[in-house]
């Protein structure tokens, strides 16, 4: 049996070496007010890469104005280069590394704050937004693959470490991807071969600019859905089949396993309290009014447990060779070294975090035991700061320089 690797050691993501196997997940920031970096969105980054983790992942470089879920968020042009590449020097300062999380939002996308069009697999009306996607054409699609080549170009004249690309929560690739939001009949619908054509066609586009503009430098990952959690949408067994396909196509370096769709359900990925509530007054009318009134339904509860994606990761882990990053759930000694133990490479975290960006130099300065927690309460009231500072609201953890 090998060895079950030290979650503290060095490790090889692609032809970058970092310092551990702790990677912050994205999450996305709200520090961008004109859609460019920020002095507060570089200090949100180089807290936890002072905190210890190997990598951090700035959340959401939309690769155009259509494809932001709203219109603060950064789309990767060249204006945005000078303030990323600030970003990534002081996240290189502090030991870590930095990845680009590049993607088009689909269905998810505000056209209404971005004054841009949302696309979709098909007409999709998005109820945050009071705006209808439309159904992208196949010259939307090829645009939106070079948009990500383009993307990937600019994350490395910005010093990037790695881009993952968003194919999860029912953004646009994840959107093709559902057999409930895709109802195409054309070549991107029906079969799941049909389905996975936009995913695979964005990863081997990217892998394709990296080759060519940076090639023994950068990494490639991408997060994709083992499940949406919904009825008719994105299963277990259609998610490994597609990993399969991206696994053989030899576009990436490793593969972060996600859950749960933004569009109609969230928790499934963050499990714990659903904050009705704050969501709600994050809002204003109607939006606000429809979310006391049918919350419930649109936030459910999943009570929160460590390591809770674990089970269906397993299903992947068995049956692929590739690179894994196991994410969800992930707040101490005990879930890192379990998900080493169970074969995974690479772990992700969020909100705990967002809760103590300093937790992975506590946990390793711990000597050979387990006794530090995470401060984290899952009671998810940091998710409605999205719309306004993202922050923990029960911490209030430093976030400032």
């Amino acid at each position: 049996m090998p060895a079950i690797p030290d979650v503290f050691a060095p490790a090889k993501l692609g032809p970058v070496i970092l310092r551990n196997r702790i990677i912050k997940a994205a999450t996305f920031e709200a520090r961008t007010p004109d859609a460019l970096v920020t002095e507060d969105l570089i200090t949100y980054h180089r807290l936890p890469a002072a905190g210890g983790v190997g990598m951090t992942t700035v959340a959401y470089c939309a690769v155009s104005p259509g494809g932001r879920t709203a219109g603060n968020q950064i789309w990767m042009r060249p204006e945005a280069v000078p303030g990323l590449r600030r970003l990534t020097e002081a996240v290189h300062a502090e030991g870590a590394a930095v990845s680009a999380q590049i993607g088009h939002a689909g269905p998810v996308a505000d056209a209404r704050s971005n004054k841009a069009a949302a696309l979709a697999p098909v007409r999709f009306f998005n109820p945050i937004a009071m705006r209808f996607a439309r159904k992208a054409t196949r010259d939307d699609i090829d645009e939106v693959i070079a948009a990500h080549a383009n993307a990937a170009r600019l994350a490395i004249d910005a010093g990037f470490d790695a881009v993952e690309i968003h194919l999860g929560h029912n953004y646009l690739a994840s959107s093709f991807l559902s057999p409930l939001i895709n109802r195409r009949d054309d070549e991107f619908g029906g079969s799941l071969e049909n389905r996975a054509k936009v995913a695979r066609a964005l990863v081997l586009a990217v892998r394709g600019a990296v080759e060519k503009d940076g090639a023994g430098r950068i990494a490639v990952t991408a997060k994709l859905n083992m499940a949406d959690g919904v009825r008719g949408g994105i299963t277990v067994e259609e998610a490994l089949t597609t990993a399969k396909w991206l696994q053989d196509d030899g576009g990436l370096d490793a593969l972060e396993l996600t859950a749960g769709s933004s569009l109609v359900n969230p928790m499934y990925l963050f499990r714990g309290d659903a904050p009705v509530r704050e969501f709600a007054a994050a809002f204003t009318p109607p939006v606000r009014w429809g979310l006391r009134l049918t919350g419930r339904r649109f936030l459910r509860h999943y009570p929160y447990r460590d390591t809770y994606l674990l089970r269906e990761a397993r299903l992947f882990r068995s049956e692929l060779s590739m690179p894994l990053i196991l994410l969800g759930g992930i707040t101490n000694r005990e879930s890192m070294e379990l998900a080493m133990a169970e074969g995974f490479e690479f772990v992700a975290m969020a909100r705990a975090l967002l809760a103590e960006p300093d937790l992975v130099n506590r946990i390793k300065a711990e000597a050979g035991g387990s006794a530090v927690r995470s401060a984290c309460i899952h009671c998810n009231r940091c998710m409605p700061t999205i719309y306004t500072r993202t922050r923990c609201v029960v911490t209030g953890a430093p976030d400032t320089c």
